[in-house]
């Protein structure tokens, strides 16, 4: 049996309670109960409404290039004429809440950018967000003044106002292979420890890691190694050039990032100078001078030039050894990187190549040996008579990024390898590829 009671007002009043009172409260049933709105019925609110998710959607199309937007209201924005900044609630509350939609699916043509007056949006200031996906609804809560207003949904609910970041970086390209003189590693290039580059949030970092110079065949030298660079938005791009071909007999080593060794004696008797270092030039320098070969019947190649050290001269029956790379930590662990390859010697023994990329000229055993992937050295430089053996091929190039982890987006191509060392994340592309900031 139910019960109807037919009044005009429910009124609070001191000593008299009215359905239940207690402390100027009036409370309309019990915990668990329905409280039912007839179909047809108006639920007014002349007063403030708290703990209602109540959007009030407006009847008049937004269309102009500014609009104020209150809380607790549902908007529809036509930009099919311009675009729309649209201000947010000045001073909201905890709960407060917008929505505001693409009424003509323009916005991939003409955006709508949030002014923010004064608040947070996910937590940062700045920039703006700014939508621009067609046919777009976005709804936002504020949070409160920590991270200020949320999106519940805008699409993929990304970050909307996405930071620029600081990075550390070494771009080292390929070393080339050795002729008789030792092929010269790939240009060094870095920052680690120094001055750091700032990435455009969301923006395409493209990575491009130099090749190997190919080996060489008897009589000849081998090929130059790569270029490996790092580009994007708001940054110079930074390029460091491929090695210096070693020098075969009767040649000069050939200039590069590092310079190539020269080979040895030509049809004169004459030394044959190494190749220049730091080939185009870039401050500070991406390397060192190749090391001139020996001009005698006894001949020995020049070293190829490294990033840390010139390459070493040739002498009688003996190669000039490779010039030293560079150490560089940017990894978390010290390496070297860029070393010259050693120059090809009239002698049973080996040259070493330096420290960086292990690319040994020689004459008999041991052989002379390749310059090591992924650090850029230069490919050891062969001797051709009495059953000699050809030079040989450099190491391909490495691009290491070094980003905050807290920054880091998980986004890229060419499938680097990722690892962390402290509060950084290290992105090594042994490979060309790209990272979105």
């Amino acid at each position: 049996m139910s019960s109807i009671i037919k009044v005009d007002t429910v009124q609070d009043t001191d000593g008299n309670n009215i359905i239940n009172e207690n402390a100027n409260t009036i409370t309309i049933g019990a915990s668990g109960d329905t409280i039912s709105i007839p179909a047809g019925a108006t639920l007014a609110n002349s007063g403030t409404a708290t703990g209602f998710a109540s959007i009030a959607w407006q009847s008049t199309i937004v269309t102009g290039a500014t609009h104020t937007v209150s809380a607790g209201q549902g908007i529809w924005i036509d930009t099919t004429s311009n675009a729309c900044t649209l201000t947010l609630p000045a001073s909201p509350s905890v709960g407060d809440q917008v929505i505001f939609t693409d009424y003509a699916r323009k916005w991939d043509t003409n955006a709508v950018t949030l002014s923010l007056n004064s608040e947070k949006f996910q937590g940062n200031t700045s920039p703006a967000p700014i939508y621009n996906t067609r046919g777009e609804s976005v709804d936002i809560v504020y949070s409160g003044s920590t991270k200020g207003w949320i999106p519940n949904t805008d699409g993929a609910v990304s970050l909307e106002t996405p930071q620029n970041y600081t990075a550390e970086y070494l771009v080292v390209a390929g070393g080339s292979g050795g002729g008789h003189g030792g092929g010269g590693a790939g240009g060094y290039r870095t920052n680690y420890g120094g001055s750091a580059i700032t990435l455009a949030a969301t923006s395409v970092y493209t990575v491009t890691v130099g090749a190997a110079g190919a080996a060489g065949a008897f009589y000849s030298n081998g090929g130059t190694g790569g270029n490996s660079s790092l580009s994007g938005s708001g940054i110079t791009t930074i390029t460091s050039a491929g090695g210096g071909i070693g020098g075969t007999f009767s040649a000069a080593g050939a200039n590069g990032g590092c310079g190539g060794g020269g080979g040895g004696r030509d049809s004169g008797g004459n030394q044959n100078n190494g190749g220049s270092g730091n080939t185009p030039s870039t401050t500070p320098s991406q390397g060192f001078n190749g090391g001139y070969g020996y001009g005698a019947a006894t001949n020995g190649g020049g070293g190829g030039g490294g990033a840390g050290a010139n390459g070493g001269n040739g002498a009688a029956a003996t190669g000039g050894a490779g010039g030293d790379g560079n150490s560089n930590s940017i990894t978390g662990s010290a390496v070297y990187y860029a070393g010259g390859g050693g120059g090809g010697a009239n002698g049973g023994g080996a040259t070493s190549g330096g420290d960086g990329g292990n690319g040994g000229g020689g004459h008999g055993s041991p052989s002379p040996t390749d310059g090591t992937d992924n650090l850029g050295g230069g490919g050891g430089g062969g001797y051709y008579s009495g059953g000699g053996q050809p030079a040989k091929a450099g190491g391909s190039g490495v691009v290491i990024l070094r980003v905050p982890t807290a920054n880091y987006s998980g986004t890229s191509t060419g499938s680097p390898t990722v690892t962390t060392d402290g509060s950084d994340t290290v992105i090594k592309f042994t490979g060309s590829g790209s990272y979105t900031a």
